[in-house]
């Protein structure tokens, strides 16, 4: 719902109260939207963005829960690489919101995250609620999983204090900040010698470019490598850096590995080797990392006691070009296992790749020796890569009549609806089955996982994704698990309240499946009955009838869907309603785990 605008410009207020101020640097910075739940410690934002100025922007999103509140602006920042402001209530709404905020900073996204406190003025708190609801440092809830946070104590440091968050926040490494208000500071008039700043004065720092020398000995050792690989993971998070990895990979003739944190890589490039890692980088005597944070995981394989080794050779020579270790931190272990590299080059890669390309160009300029080796390369992974995708297509054809729906089934008939439509994967993957099933060509059009993989994420991130692209006439894509949707399901109402045109595809196992998996593993190495693996995990008795509950928020639904002929009808029906309505849907499709 828009704010009611005023009958007569000439009535519009001028900002009089610290809220205002707030409102007019949100406004000042571009910031579209602000997502919330509403809460009473920030009353008068609320009343600034309904009620002062006249251009109603930002606009409002609201949300029934903080998490999705944040999640929305975590998935607006992966669709666009700018953030949007979640507004959170005291202690309470940030303790809600904390797992969004700490999935948004293992993702490395930028989000502004802004909440209410107090008074601090002990003697203005009212009895009981103001006392409960106010912390002496309500940053410190937070503050080992964002980038910066503050809490001004006067309006005058309140435009320095959210330029700078501003400027944390989209400065790579990205990632979220917090910015707390005390009451009284939100309701007081602006003092006479308040003057707003210019914000065109502050600049935004440029981004970290790589060592030269140490580039150059990188590019040496891909180009004189007999068996080079490339693992990228984050390289999306600016799409232009897509091009250069493509323009990179054809010149050196080197298989790459798209780790999917972002869309790195063409799932249907004939160097593409994605889901292949187990064969190849055994063989490699190179590997370039572009922004991995999981590099150990990334090179490594589970043993038969199921601990975790590296699959590499020990003389296997790893380059690593990263940004994301400049957000270590104690508290949590999203750092990873510490890989062992021969070069670590500090680098933006979206400034890396281009030079690197150029250095390797030059070197290979007279030595057409190795351009012939490297045709050889190229057509023996263009073969390799074809077996691999034939494979997939044949595992996913014979398993398509199986019951309940097999996760290939589900993803053949989703892409044979969507296939010719301008298409994004705003969350989800139906265990990998969609990368290796569909033509995923355009930077962009997957945009990764919750990153710190708390349950919760998916409706809410896929509602920022579309928020940002859907306008633009994106068909966005949510193949949405059971389980994460139990956590924040009102995320629905908020789609259907801002008609939000968002395609949900129920990846529908009845169970939370990864807890289902221990248990039978666990069963297994014990001895014990694996029939048990379901008790606690199992949702059932009763189903989740999601369509049900998606209707009851204001979303258009069709399910459960058992039989594999009613998929493509149904979602049919189903984009008549985004695309003719421009209206959610969804679509419950009860499937296999795996």
């Amino acid at each position: 719902m828009r704010a009611t605008p005023p009958k007569d410009a000439a009535t519009v207020r001028q900002a009089e109260y610290g809220s205002d101020i707030i409102v007019d640097l949100i406004r000042a910075l571009d910031i579209p939207y602000v997502a919330f739940n509403p809460g009473s410690t920030f009353r008068w934002i609320h009343d600034s963005l309904v009620n002062y100025g006249n251009n109603h922007k930002p606009e409002i999103i609201q949300c029934c829960h903080e998490e999705t509140s944040v999640a929305i602006a975590h998935g607006y920042a992966k669709a666009t690489g700018h953030p949007i402001v979640a507004m959170v209530h005291n202690v309470v709404g940030l303790q809600h919101a904390a797992m969004a905020i700490y999935n948004a900073w293992c993702d490395r996204a930028p989000v502004i995250v802004m909440g209410g406190t107090g008074p601090l003025d002990v003697t203005k708190r009212r009895p009981g609620i103001d006392w409960v609801h106010t912390a002496s440092d309500q940053g410190h809830l937070v503050r080992d999983f964002v980038k910066w946070d503050d809490q001004p104590h006067s309006l005058t440091s309140v435009p320095e204090s959210f330029l700078r968050a501003y400027q944390a926040a989209v400065t790579p490494p990205q990632g979220p900040v917090y910015l707390c208000y005390d009451a009284e500071l939100q309701a007081s008039p602006i003092p006479p010698e308040f003057s707003f700043p210019d914000v065109a004065n502050y600049s935004l720092p440029a981004s970290i470019a790589p060592h030269g020398p140490l580039l150059s000995q990188a590019a040496k050792l891909l180009i004189e490598a007999q068996n080079p690989v490339i693992v990228a993971d984050g390289v999306g998070r600016n799409p232009s850096a897509v091009a250069d990895l493509v323009s990179l990979a054809d010149l050196l003739a080197i298989p790459v590995i798209d780790g999917g944190s972002r869309f790195n890589f063409p799932s249907s490039h004939p160097l593409d080797m994605t889901g292949a890692s187990g064969d190849i980088l055994p063989q490699a005597d190179v590997i370039l990392a572009l922004e991995v944070e999981n590099l150990f995981g990334a090179l490594s394989g589970p043993t038969a006691s199921g601990e975790h080794q590296n699959i590499i050779a020990p003389q296997t020579k790893v380059i690593h070009i990263c940004l994301g270790h400049l957000l270590s931190r104690g508290w949590a272990a999203d750092c990873q296992r510490l890989q062992p590299t021969h070069l670590t080059i500090t680098a933006d890669t979206a400034l890396a790749l281009p030079q690197l390309i150029d250095i390797c160009r030059e070197m290979l300029k007279y030595d057409d020796k190795i351009r012939q080796g490297y045709t050889l390369r190229r057509s023996r992974l263009s073969q390799q890569h074809q077996e691999l995708r034939s494979r997939w297509e044949r595992e996913a054809e014979g398993r398509g009549e199986e019951m309940p729906i097999s996760p290939p089934r589900l993803a053949s008939e989703v892409y044979k609806i969507i296939k010719d439509r301008d298409w994004v994967l705003v969350n989800g993957g139906l265990t990998g089955w969609a990368r290796r099933l569909w033509d995923f060509s355009q930077p962009n059009q997957f945009l990764g996982g919750s990153g710190g993989q708390g349950l919760g994420d998916g409706i809410g991130a896929a509602i920022g994704a579309a928020l940002a692209l859907a306008h633009d006439g994106k068909l966005c894509i949510n193949l949405q698990a059971d389980g994460d949707l139990l956590y924040c399901a009102t995320g629905l109402w908020t789609a259907a309240h801002h008609s939000i045109p968002l395609l949900n595809i129920m990846f529908n196992n009845r169970s939370y499946y990864n807890s289902e998996n221990h248990a039978l593993v666990t069963a297994r190495s014990r001895n014990r009955p694996e029939a048990n693996r379901g008790v606690g995990t199992r949702l059932e008795e009763p189903f989740v009838d999601f369509a049900q509950l998606a209707r009851s928020l204001g979303v258009y639904s069709e399910g459960p869907i058992e039989e594999p002929e009613a998929i493509a009808p149904a979602l049919k029906r189903a984009l008549r309603v985004l695309e003719v309505d421009k209206k959610p849907a969804l679509v419950d499709v009860v499937t296999q785990s795996r």
